[in-house]
């Protein structure tokens, strides 16, 4: 057992983009298939305390833990590789170290200093960076620090680093640099001038890269690996190339044929074993070979980038493993979607998952769908947003109740079926103030949802203000949408199924944001087995 936890540093060189998170999950994958207690945090430059106020359009999805910190996506990619939930503790961005310094300046914690960079910003970053190895739960911490070598906004974090290289003292901590290795097709050849630069960048803040991780799109000859230990300082085997691979999933057995971990033990002074991947390959084994395909439809505002619903697009792929097909995910913009193009848009598709999301822009596109997809018996999956459609659709169309809408939307609807939350009534400040976090679900047995789970009692993640109308519930109810999960405390409706209709969920919370490679959501692979039954029937 280790006494004092190591720590591993990932910065990025050249560009934007490279894949930190990726090699950072991937590295910790492989040394906690050696028994090391392994886990990863994020270092953010930006601003925001947190991405819970961006726009997906500017920083992709805004990914939830257990204890209801609204954080980086990449977090996503942590959990879902080492299958270990995070937490506040593992993302922490510049607007939250300094608010966390101003609040102890204007309770006089400084005694009348001046409050400065360095030390106290730089301190307060180290002092983060070590709560996770502090806590005793870890042998290994990797840090991955957002941005690029060379940013402005990332100094502070490199010098961070830097000064906790010194106080950590060798053997227990390192620095891994992620670049790239571009391929000039004019001159058919890989170019090692920009690595070079980027390390060089790094080394005038004061800190020596340790090992190389070079992105690729073509192989690394060895006089190439050579000639960047050479310039770059760093021994021969430290040169890992990362080459572009076919799924994310394939990234920690290329690192593993590169001997990044071995590389990383040994400086690390740590013993390195043979990892135990057994789960993971048995899982690649069936995404890659799968015996047959559904096509689901995704229905979302932000469909133009993939990374607004990373967390979705992954779940699907770890519940098609499961289920051994190929899942398709065909993107459909809701505000482009109407009663005129539904039929055109969705008859052909075996499923359909109307996405979360806020506001009213596309609300009448995701309402449609989902009245076709009743009609049609097609399996549906709604999301948060996406259930709150599925009530809206069926008060309007069902019950007759005109008009029916969301106080989000509107205001002055004469059926709130979705209504602002009792304990939401008085916020005013926008950011971190939602139902946030896991809360627990009591599920109604003989249902889909207890059937998916086969349990009664679950906890799920949220992030929401507005929630079911329970003024509404034994009317819908009586008319054959019927509340299948609940809040055992505040009766909050948490699932809602039409036991009449051959797989129709939804649910308040976010079931992606708990879908791992060694534990697919259920929902998601009933959802996807509904979707292959449904298509084998057509």
């Amino acid at each position: 057992m280790i006494t004092h936890p190591k720590y591993i540093f990932v910065t990025g060189g050249v560009s934007s983009s490279l894949g930190k998170g990726i090699i950072a999950a991937s590295l910790a994958k492989l040394l906690q298939a050696q028994g090391y207690r392994t886990t990863i945090q994020k270092l953010d430059p930006y601003i925001n305390i947190d991405p819970g106020t961006l726009n997906p359009y500017e920083h992709g999805e805004c990914y939830v833990t257990d204890d209801g910190a609204e954080t980086d996506l990449d977090l996503g990619h942590y959990e879902r590789f080492l299958n270990v939930p995070t937490s506040q503790a593992n993302n922490v961005t510049t607007g939250r170290i300094y608010q966390s310094v101003i609040d102890k300046e204007r309770r006089g914690e400084f005694l009348g200093k001046t409050v400065q960079v360095i030390p106290h910003i730089t301190d307060e970053i180290k002092h983060r960076i070590q709560l996770l190895g502090n806590s005793g739960d870890y042998d290994i911490i990797l840090t991955e620090i957002g941005g690029t070598v060379g940013d402005i906004e990332s100094l502070p974090y490199i010098e961070a680093v830097r000064q906790l290289q010194w106080d950590l003292g060798e053997n227990n901590a390192l620095v891994i640099h992620l670049t790239l290795v571009p391929y000039l097709s004019a001159a058919g050849e890989l170019k090692t001038k920009p690595t070079q630069h980027s390390v060089k960048t790094l080394m005038e803040s004061g800190v020596q890269a340790d090992i190389l991780v070079c992105r690729t799109e073509h192989e690394l000859s060895d006089s190439i690996k050579t000639k960047l230990a050479r310039f770059c300082n760093v021994k021969k085997e430290a040169v890992i190339q990362s080459i572009d691979a076919s799924t994310i999933y394939d990234v920690p057995n290329l690192m593993l044929e590169e001997g990044l971990d071995k590389v990383v033990l040994k400086q690390l002074d740590l013993e390195s074993n043979q990892p135990d991947l057994g789960r993971w390959n048995e899982f690649l084994k069936r995404h890659k070979n799968p015996k047959g395909e559904v096509t689901i439809g995704l229905i979302g505002k932000y469909v133009e980038l993939q990374d607004s619903y990373k967390s979705i697009l992954e779940a699907f792929i770890h519940a098609g493993a499961e289920n051994e097909v190929k899942v398709k995910v065909e993107s459909i913009h809701s505000e482009y979607l109407s009663k005129d193009n539904v039929q055109e848009k969705l008859s052909h598709l075996d499923g359909v998952l109307v996405a979360p999301g806020f506001g009213e822009r596309g609300i009448e596109g995701k309402i449609d769908a989902v009245k076709y997809v009743r009609e049609h018996n097609i399996p549906f999956l709604g999301i948060c947003l996406g259930m709150q459609m599925a009530v809206i659709e069926y008060s309007r169309n069902i019950l007759g109740l005109d008009n029916a809408n969301s106080t989000e939307m509107d205001e002055h609807t004469p059926h709130p079926v979705i209504a602002l939350m009792e304990s939401q009534k008085d916020v005013v400040n926008k950011g971190g103030t939602m139902r946030l976090g896991s809360w627990d679900c009591n599920v109604e047995v003989d249902t889909l949802a207890y059937i998916s789970y086969n349990r009664t009692e679950i906890k799920e993640r949220h992030r929401h203000r507005f929630e079911f109308n329970n003024d509404y519930k034994a009317q819908i109810e009586a008319a054959g949408l019927i509340a299948t999960g609940y809040n055992p405390e505040t009766g909050l409706v948490e699932i809602v199924e039409i036991p009449s209709h051959n797989w129709f969920v939804g649910v308040q919370y976010h079931p992606e944001y708990k879908s791992t490679v060694a534990n697919p959501h259920p929902l998601f692979v009933s959802f996807v087995a509904a979707a292959l039954t449904y298509k084998n029937n057509k």
